[in-house]
């Protein structure tokens, strides 16, 4: 059986197709003059829509953020395809992240809490070394203590880009859906979330996992070059 190809991240594929093209075509394209309300739409839609499918199709591989990124990329263009009421979108914007933020501390009642699935997990840090060397230094559940306050920091990081993404959506979508100017100020919507919100949540992020790897370095006295996975 032929095994699927490895998944790389490529960021800026990523931020052109699903946040640049969609942005111009909106912003540009949806004029009468050119493809019209419904068409910008529609094919500003498809890049990112397209560019999940196939990313999960390639790869074979399940991800819920990527189906959850999926499901807002359908939820848009239902409301702009019917002309829904524009609070929609603002909700819509805001359910996505505060989901994922539930699901973060729904997950540390199960035995697989999602702060491991995204930051300690084998694919970024050698979690067979620190967990022999916790276990050496009888400091389990000190790290597990500190685990689920970094859940909580995580959670909390999901709840400001919900907030984020409500007052953004309210602020900039005030037309009517299912016109160009709808379109217009949705591509604008796409185009500002990313340095707006997009990027203090991954500063978020990143400080929380500055602060897991601080808490892996004082109870395990490990250097951040061994609490990195290494390349095999």
């Amino acid at each position: 059986m032929k095994s699927s190809p490895t998944h790389k991240p490529r960021p800026l594929v990523d931020l052109v197709v699903s946040i640049v093209l969609p942005s111009f075509v909106l912003m540009k394209l949806s004029g009468e003059d050119a493809l019209g309300a419904s068409g910008g739409l529609i094919v500003a839609l498809a890049f990112p829509l397209g560019w999940g499918l196939f990313e999960l199709i390639r790869y074979r591989k399940f991800n819920f953020i990527a189906l959850l990124g999926l499901v807002s990329v359908l939820l848009t263009g239902g409301i702009g395809l019917f002309e829904l009421d524009t609070k929609w979108l603002a909700i819509k914007e805001a359910a996505i992240p505060a989901v994922i933020g539930i699901a973060v501390l729904v997950s540390t009642f199960t035995p697989y809490p999602l702060v491991k699935a995204l930051l300690f997990n084998p694919d970024i840090m050698d979690v067979e070394k620190i967990q022999q060397r916790l276990a050496e230094h009888n400091s389990g559940a000190a790290f597990e203590a500190r685990l689920l306050k970094a859940t909580y920091f995580i959670a909390g990081s999901f709840a400001f880009s919900a907030t984020m993404n409500y007052i953004l959506a309210k602020w900039l979508v005030t037309s009517p859906a299912g016109t160009s100017a709808f379109n217009e100020e949705l591509g604008q919507l796409t185009l500002y979330s990313y340095p707006m919100i997009a990027l203090p949540s991954m500063v978020m992020m990143m400080a929380v996992f500055y602060y897991l790897w601080r808490t892996i370095h004082s109870l395990t006295g490990l250097e951040l070059e061994e609490v990195l996975a290494s390349k095999k």
